[in-house]
This record gives C-alpha cells, structure tokens and sequence, in this order.
C-alpha cells in the first residue's frame, strides 16, 4: 500500500511538478470540466446519479473519515486538495473522456503507461504499483435474470498517498454503495485511501455471489434439458462455456493480486484491521476463483454427455431407418413375387386372346386345357422359387 504523507500547501499559482508533463512535454492546460449535473449536495448528502458518459459521477474530499467538501468539477477537487494538507480525494468517473484522464494524470502525477490503460481499457485484472501510485484494473461482473446472461465491466484504480481514482468502463460494477458504507463508518474510512480500495475490492468479489448463484442454476437447467433431449441445448452449453472462460479470467488473477497485497503488508505499515478484512476478501476470491473452475469443469463433462446422448440417438434413429428400410424390402419382395406370379398367366391368356385365325392351337382339341395347365405350372414354378428365397 502507498505510504500516507502529509501533503505540502502549494503556492497558490501552479500545481506539482508531473512525471506526466515530463514524459509528453509541455501541454496546454486542460479544458475546464463540464458541469456536474443538479447542484452539489452537501458533506451528509448521498452520492449523485450517474451523469452522461465522459463526466464526474462523483468527487468528494475527506478529512479524518468525514466528508469536508464535495466539488462540482474536477479543477474544483484538485484546488480543495490542495487547501487540504491532510485531506483525501476520493474521484469516480464512467467511461472519462481523454480530457478528463489527462487532467488527473497531470495532477496526480499518473504514469503513462497506466493512463494509456486507462483510456483503451479491456485490460486484463493487474496489479501495477508505479513510485507511490498503485494502479488497479478489477473485473466486476453482474448476472442478468431476464437473458441468463453475464455482464461483465472493468474498473481502473488509481491509488495515491492521498487520493483514490476510480474510472469505470460498462454498467458494473455500482460504486454508490460502497462509497455510502464507507462514509457510514468513518472509523474505516479514515485509515485512508488503502481502505477505499479494500472496500471497492469487497464490493467487486461479493457481486460474483450472485453471478455464481445463476450460474448454478442454469447448469442445473443444462443438466435437465440434456437429459430431455433439448435440441438447443448445446448452443447454451458453449455460450455459457464462453462466459465462464471470461470470470475465469477475471477472478483467477484476482487471487495472486490480493497475495501480493497481503505480501505488502509489513513493508507499508497497513492496519492491522485492514489487513484481516483483505484476507477475508482474499478468502472469497479463492472460493469463487475455485467455484468458476468447478463450472467450466462440469459444464466440458455436461457437453461430454449431451455429445453422447445425441450420438446414442443419432445411432438409434439410424437403426430405425434401417430396420424401416429392411421391412420396406421384406414387403417389396413379396409384391414383386406375386406380381411375377400373376403376370404368368397373364401372358398366356393374353397370347392365346389374339384374333388370329390361324394358330397352331385353336384347332387343337386339348389347347384350353393345355393353356390353363400350363398356366399353373408356370405359377407354381415361380411360387416355389420365390419361397425357397424366403421372399414369400
């Protein structure tokens, strides 16, 4: 964690000397902020709606756990800072415009490479500490009943000695509630920017509780609707596949972030206090981290068993068609015997219906009883084959 130190009064003109001036060279001063919608509530006033993306959600400065000043724009914040040796600035914003990154990382003295990150995001959950500013990009995730869907956001901390930024990217995670529960226990919020951030990661690993509650229940679908025969069911099973591989990735480098925190602990002087809550949330994270693999696990095997049963299937309907065709054939054989048979004498009677005068057979006394005998043997003839081939 950064070490707290007391902040110098400036001069009244100019503000720090910025590592962030010194790598771009010489910039002009930032644009003023837009602003803030509604007037500024006062130091017990609850947090504003979210404003338009590219604006202030909230900026508020504390002193001794209390909130002494709440500035409408961000030029407003950095000068209370600076009126405020011992304060601390606590800045959200979603989805910043350059500008606004630009100006806080002239400020505060923010490193290029995590203002860069800050302003492409898709980062992936990380841990950067760059001189006294920690810089942290967190995952949050939210399930969505109405879809079965998860919804993911990202969310970028930057942590000073007396500030805490926070830049949120997507609709999660919901920041107004933890900055409620930290002004309603100004024990904890006074231990500094250190216990902001322990209640951001808080907020962030206890949201995955829901998420892994619906999860569960649509894996428990899942197994239903494999076993019913649900022609759909696969299409599901790679989607919500798809969707753990993304909180897989975004709790698993949680659980090495925290450690590295923990690891911090004696180096930078953390609360005592503070350190418990952190290895509780490190004692979550583990749990979800190993909840989330269990999922992905069961969800390969559920696909396993859906590809067999459909396999099974597949090969009984096959079967089927078979043993219709096989039947069908029976029936074909026994058809075309009998019309065999019938054609016979068919032929006979149609030679001998000729009109012709002269035929061998028409003055024969014995040619009627010879065109019907012979038609029989004929008949029998083929009755008798066609049996042997078991096609009768």
């Amino acid at each position: 964690m950064p070490e707290r130190r007391t902040r110098p009064v400036p001069p009244a003109k100019g503000g720090r000397k910025s590592v962030w001036r010194r790598a771009m060279g010489p910039a002009a001063p930032p644009p003023p902020d837009p602003p803030a919608p509604g007037p500024a509530p006062g130091p017990a006033s609850p947090d504003a709606a979210t404003a338009e993306a590219g604006s202030v959600v909230q900026a508020a400065l504390y002193r001794d756990g209390m909130r002494v000043a709440t500035p409408a724009s961000l030029a407003d914040t950095f000068r209370e800072l600076r009126d405020q040796p011992d304060g601390m600035a606590w800045i959200g914003l979603a989805r910043p415009t350059e500008n606004e990154i630009l100006s806080l990382a002239a400020e505060f003295d923010l490193h290029p490479l995590a203002v860069e990150d800050a302003m492409e995001a898709h980062q992936r959950p990380k841990l950067e500490r760059y001189g006294e500013t920690l810089f942290v990009v967190l995952r949050a995730a939210r399930y969505l009943d109405a879809s079965e869907e998860v919804d993911f956001g990202e969310l970028h901390v930057f942590l000073g000695p007396d500030f805490l930024i926070t830049v949120r990217h997507g609709a999660a995670p919901e920041l107004s509630a933890v900055r409620r529960r930290m002004e309603e226990t100004p024990e904890l919020l006074k231990l500094g920017p250190e216990a902001v951030l322990y209640a951001i990661l808080d907020a962030v690993v206890d949201g995955y509780a829901p998420v892994v509650s619906g999860v569960q229940n649509d894996i428990d679908e899942i197994e239903t609707e494999v076993f019913g025969g649900d022609p759909w069911v696969s299409r599901r099973i790679y989607e919500l596949s798809r969707e753990m591989v993304e909180f897989q990735r975004a709790t698993r480098p949680l659980v090495g972030m925290l450690h590295a925190l923990m690891a911090g602990f004696a180096k930078y002087g953390t609360d005592e206090e503070l350190q418990r809550y952190l290895r509780d949330v490190a004692d979550h994270v583990t749990h979800t981290s190993e909840r989330v693999d269990g999922f992905r696990q069961a969800l390969t095997d559920i696909l396993t068993v859906n590809a067999t049963l459909v396999t099974q299937q597949q090969n009984a309907e096959m079967r089927a068609l078979a043993e219709a065709g096989f039947e069908q054939n029976e029936e074909i054989k026994k058809i075309s015997s009998w019309a065999a048979i019938l054609f016979a004498p068919t032929l006979v009677g149609t030679i001998y219906g000729m009109n012709f005068k002269h035929m061998p057979e028409l003055g024969w006394s014995l040619g009627y009883p010879f065109a019907i005998g012979l038609m029989g043997v004929v008949c029998a003839s083929l009755y008798v084959i066609f049996k042997r081939r078991d096609w009768l």
